[in-house]
């Protein structure tokens, strides 16, 4: 399949988080749903796991309303507008999906976590090592916000394929990429700064939109 990406003009980072404000603006009573739904969850399992340390585990089950929130952007951006049924649909059927894509991204949070420490503690001869897995790991998560929402728009279509697209993505606009995952770091480091949940909440929503924007979404008529 070719990318949406590809048959359109491409945005900027510039342009992709102005529209995704417009997204937001108005259709965010809807997505701070699912966000909140994200947020208990994660809150819940980390007070849980506070007591019972293995509990962290079940955090790989926020992977459903996460893919659900992105799901519902992808609609918002593809179609202009989130209906209430479009809204369960998304969270009925993005629970497959989203646990995968949580399994992947815990792994690989895992692996450079225990690789980071074991160069680090390796010696200096091993410190460029370490910075190499950094790097790695940080080029992994800017590669989740290409993947997310190209798997949640094709839910049906072998996620091997989802995967060869976004990296392709990815590798033609690195420096596009790049902005906006910083773009999108300083909303939500600003979100936790405010220490206020529905602040954290917004940026979240508003970070699915803006990934979605950018992966998939050509201007809808009339937008400038």
């Amino acid at each position: 399949m070719t990318t949406a990406v590809a048959a359109a003009r491409e945005p900027g980072p510039g342009e992709v988080l102005r529209r995704a404000a417009r997204d937001f603006y108005e259709e965010s009573w809807r997505l701070v749903l699912l966000n909140s739904l994200l947020s208990a969850y994660v809150l819940s399992v980390l007070a849980f796991a506070a007591f019972a340390p293995l509990a962290v585990a079940l955090l790989l089950g926020a992977g459903w309303p996460a893919a659900a929130l992105v799901s519902a952007s992808v609609i918002v951006v593809e179609t202009g507008s989130l209906t209430f049924q479009e809204l369960a649909d998304s969270v009925r059927r993005s629970w497959r999906r989203g646990l995968v894509l949580a399994v992947v991204f815990a792994a690989a949070a895992i692996a450079t976590v225990v690789s980071f420490r074991f160069y680090g503690d390796a010696g200096t001869l091993a410190w460029p090592l370490a910075v190499v897995v950094l790097y790695l790991g940080a080029v992994f998560l800017l590669y989740q916000l290409l993947l997310w929402p190209l798997a949640m728009r094709d839910h049906d279509r072998p996620l091997g394929d989802v995967a060869v697209e976004a990296a392709i993505v990815l590798l033609r606009r690195p420096l596009a990429v790049l902005v906006l995952g910083l773009a999108l770091l300083i909303v939500n480091v600003a979100g936790l700064m405010l220490a206020v949940l529905p602040f954290l909440t917004m940026t979240i929503a508003y970070s699915t939109l803006a990934a979605a924007r950018f992966t998939l979404a050509p201007a809808r008529p009339g937008e400038v």
